[in-house]
């Protein structure tokens, strides 16, 4: 994928450390990642193949509990990476031009977890990416990477300035733009008609911003009980792609 280039390079102290097998496993075999430097237990480490560039340092379990957060399940792995390159929009959307995978654009949702878990079933779904807003939304992380379980390495994201402009340039291409909100009549399963479709999620607790609303093509619930009044979004979100999914077949 065409992407714009390296951010301004980053000291040891600032760039993101990643725990846990699945996201330093698929931090290692992303071409597109650069791994700094690893470290892990003998016994974590002993049945990979590591490149013989790669910074690698022996260590105890405990000393590895004090390079990452309180009680993160390192498992035994601990690398610190760079930022991936950052990817243009219009880049993404000429990638699928000609399929029908969905796009996911997330409206200031600034939880790393959920973000996390977001990236985990687009990947599970098949999207064709996820787009944020540059300020409004976590950075790459080691709570990011192990809550997608290997999905950051593999599902592009995408960070625009402008969200509504973004939207604007996703019609342009061709997707007919759902808008996630409990505030219609108007189900999900009757939103879906078009074979491309980009859903719009917003923050918990105050969802999309009007403008954001504004700039979509129709807004729609999921059909939901009256027992809970919303969905946190990263469930939402999960729920919408299987649904793209199952219309897609």
């Amino acid at each position: 994928m065409a992407r714009r280039g390296h951010r301004p390079s980053q000291g040891s102290a600032q760039r993101p450390r990643f725990w846990g097998r699945h996201a330093v496993l698929a931090a290692l075999a992303n071409p597109e990642r650069t791994v700094r430097k690893l470290w892990g237990t003998h016994e974590a480490l002993s049945r990979l193949d590591l490149p013989s560039t790669l910074t690698v340092i022996y260590a105890e379990a405990a000393d590895l509990g004090r390079l990452v957060p309180s009680d993160a399940p390192h498992q035994g792995m601990v690398a610190e990476v760079d930022p991936l390159e950052d990817i243009w929009l219009g880049d993404l959307l000429q990638q699928g031009a000609d399929d029908t995978r969905p796009l996911l654009v997330l409206d200031q949702v600034t939880d790393p977890h959920n973000v996390g878990a977001i990236l985990r079933s687009a990947a599970a779904f098949d999207a064709l990416g996820i787009v944020t807003q540059d300020r409004h939304a976590p950075p790459e992380s080691g709570t990011v990477a192990r809550t997608a379980s290997g999905a950051l390495e593999v599902v592009p994201w995408v960070r625009v300035v402008n969200l509504a402009r973004a939207l604007e340039e996703i019609s342009e291409a061709g997707y007919w733009r759902i808008g996630l909100t409990g505030n219609t009549e108007t189900t999900l399963d009757q939103a879906l008609g078009s074979p491309k479709v980009a859903l719009v999620l917003g923050a918990e607790g105050e969802g999309m911003r009007q403008n954001t609303e504004a700039h979509c093509d129709v807004l729609a619930r999921l059909p939901i009980s009256s027992k809970v009044e919303s969905l946190n979004v990263s469930n939402a979100a999960a729920i919408a792609l299987y649904a793209a999914a199952t219309r897609r077949g």
